[in-house]
């Protein structure tokens, strides 16, 4: 089809002009502001969390994550992360650093033709390797129990690849292109489409979710959103894939209300959605 066709082209050109903007970004580490306290960085998905953040730059990945997790008294779930076509982790630093300052750990693939997700199962791999090692400060302090997926347009369809890895309890595409077949995926999923993307249309992340009967689905469309509004600062799209984690990741029920039950909060915000669907399983 002819939007296949254009997919990939089209998105490389628009990636690889804006990942330049975070160049040479990827050592830097940061943290909460002054006084942020891990109840108030809870209660707003959003704002930063309680903890400083690191990266370590790889051959295959990269991985952003809290920086005194040496010292850490928790084990720190996994976010594995696919990039978009043409694109690095660089290009979606803030988003990363902003889950790793929520205290989780981000594997992200460097490759910028992430959809198979061999390299986001190498993260897996390489997590599991220094959580071993004792002589690494991610020993015993990495939670292999609770793994998510993520990643953005080729990398979104990445996600839902790497869905069907056992060790995958999430999957959280964004602007997921289209080869891949969420069939596969026997885990909860939150779909994300952009109401002014013309790359990655609506109407194709819609099709995943139509197709995600046999699992727990929703679907979100962030009001206003383009196909690079996740690019740099991700904007509309840092708190609701931070609580998603946070539900499914660390068991935090506030984040859960977000998605699940009668008083659902995505479903009721019209001003952050543009439309907001659940299936039958998700809206138990």
């Amino acid at each position: 089809m002819l939007w296949r066709k254009l997919l990939v082209p089209l998105t490389s050109l628009l990636l690889l002009l804006t990942a330049s903007a975070g160049a040479g970004a990827a050592a830097a580490s940061t943290g909460s502001p002054a006084g942020a306290s891990a109840e108030a960085a809870a209660a707003d998905y959003g704002a930063p969390g309680p903890y400083a953040t690191a990266v370590e730059v790889g051959a295959v990945t990269t991985l952003y994550y809290p920086r005194d997790i040496a010292t850490s008294d928790r084990r720190h779930p996994v976010i594995v992360w696919g990039n978009g076509t043409f694109a690095f982790p660089v290009v979606y630093r803030d988003l990363l650093l902003h889950w790793a300052s929520q205290g989780f750990i981000v594997a992200a693939a460097n490759t910028p033709q992430s959809n198979l997700g061999i390299s986001m199962r190498a993260g897996i791999d390489l997590l599991t390797r220094r959580n071993a090692d004792p002589g690494s400060p991610f020993h015993d302090r990495v939670d292999l129990e609770h793994i998510g997926a993520s990643g953005h347009s080729q990398g979104g369809a990445a996600a839902i690849v790497v869905g069907a890895d056992p060790r995958i309890d999430t999957i959280l595409p964004i602007q997921p292109g289209p080869l891949a077949d969420i069939d596969d995926v026997h885990v909860p999923a939150l779909l994300l489409a952009g109401q002014k993307d013309s790359i990655v249309f609506p109407f194709l992340v819609k099709a995943f979710y139509n197709d995600a009967d046999h699992i727990p689905a929703i679907y979100g469309e962030l009001r206003g959103a383009d196909h690079l509004t996740v690019v740099g600062d991700p904007g509309p799209f840092a708190a609701p894939t931070t609580a998603w984690f946070k539900a499914h990741l660390m068991g935090d029920q506030t984040a859960r209300a977000q998605f699940f039950g009668a008083g659902c909060g995505i479903c009721t915000d019209s001003g952050t959605w543009s439309d907001v669907r659940r299936n039958g399983l998700a809206n138990q």
